[in-house]
């Protein structure tokens, strides 16, 4: 009999503690636990934005029924809802203390303003994104470093260069100057977006006989609308609120002066003259118009904020 053949079949066995149902376990104990990571960190986020809304809402609603009292009620019961709406505190501020004048002063100097920074600025963002010179880089960060100078540091030849212009105390030279200082943004804003616009629209506008000129307004610039209602609201509102410039540049005719102006006026003469509820109308009517404004062209800042990220 010839030699018999055993065969063993050795078996493995998982090691102690282990079996196969533990690793989908883990993974799901791990995604239970990433979730409610996600759920805490989403309510502190919520939590930051309720009270950072109401930093924000509380002081514009206390001034707005705060223009609604008299002096009585905003010193004896602030946080308290008015007795009557006194609207002859709105009225007194338009025409006593000249708010009237001033909103219209600040009405003509940012829409010529908005109007001209849009203009050039939409067209230097233009070139620079979509052509190819010598110094293209350069004069892109030329613009782009006017974002990292302050204001303040040029008052005084700013001053000067506006003197010998002979525009100082006019509306021209305030918006000259807020054209000047509102283009870094705005070139750089806008070039980003016009770098996101198809090539082969551009390309089919030129084969179709535009020239640079008529394929920028008629094709290019309203392809970019998402992009000029974004900047475009920034700029109003930054030159709405602009108090520095017009101070140093119409300091010397008060009827030239536009609403940041006549509003730092009354609030100096209010301690003298106790016309708090006057002060705080006239600051009503300023913030107004701006969240009129936001709240309007909110989906279209949105859009155009979002528009280059997604393209």
């Amino acid at each position: 009999m010839g030699p018999q053949m055993t065969t063993t079949t050795k078996t493995r066995r998982a090691p102690a503690g282990r079996t196969g149902a533990e690793a989908p376990a883990r993974d799901a104990g791990r995604a239970r636990r990433t979730r409610s990571e996600v759920r805490v960190l989403a309510g502190l986020g919520h939590v930051a934005l309720a009270v950072w809304a109401v930093m924000v809402i509380a002081p514009i609603l206390w001034t707005f029924l705060a223009s609604f009292k008299n002096t009585t009620e905003i010193f004896s019961s602030p946080w308290t809802m008015p007795a009557e709406l006194r609207w002859e505190n709105w009225s007194r501020a338009w025409n006593e203390a000249r708010v009237g004048r001033y909103f219209i002063n600040s009405v003509i100097v940012v829409g010529f303003g908005v109007a001209g920074t849009m203009l050039f600025g939409s067209m230097a963002a233009y070139v620079l994104a979509r052509y190819r010179f010598v110094g293209n880089r350069f004069f892109y960060f030329l613009f782009v470093s006017g974002l990292a100078f302050p204001v303040f540091l040029a008052l005084v030849p700013l001053f000067k260069v506006v003197e010998n212009l002979h525009l100082l105390n006019t509306h021209t030279g305030v918006v000259l100057v807020y054209i000047a200082y509102s283009l870094p943004f705005t070139v750089f804003f806008l070039a980003a977006f016009f770098k996101t616009l198809p090539t082969s629209v551009a390309e089919a506008g030129m084969i179709d006989g535009c020239s640079h000129t008529r394929l920028f307004f008629q094709v290019m610039l309203p392809m970019a609308r998402p992009g000029l209602i974004s900047v475009g609201i920034f700029n109003v509102i930054g030159q709405w609120s602009q108090y520095q410039l017009p101070l140093v540049l119409l300091a010397g005719d008060k009827d030239k002066w536009v609403l940041t102006q006549g509003i730092a006026d009354i609030s100096v003469s209010a301690g003298y003259e106790a016309d708090w509820a006057g002060l705080f109308a006239a600051l009503s009517m300023a913030i107004l118009p701006m969240i009129v404004v936001y709240a309007i062209f909110q989906r279209q800042i949105q859009s155009g904020l979002t528009a280059g990220a997604v393209k």
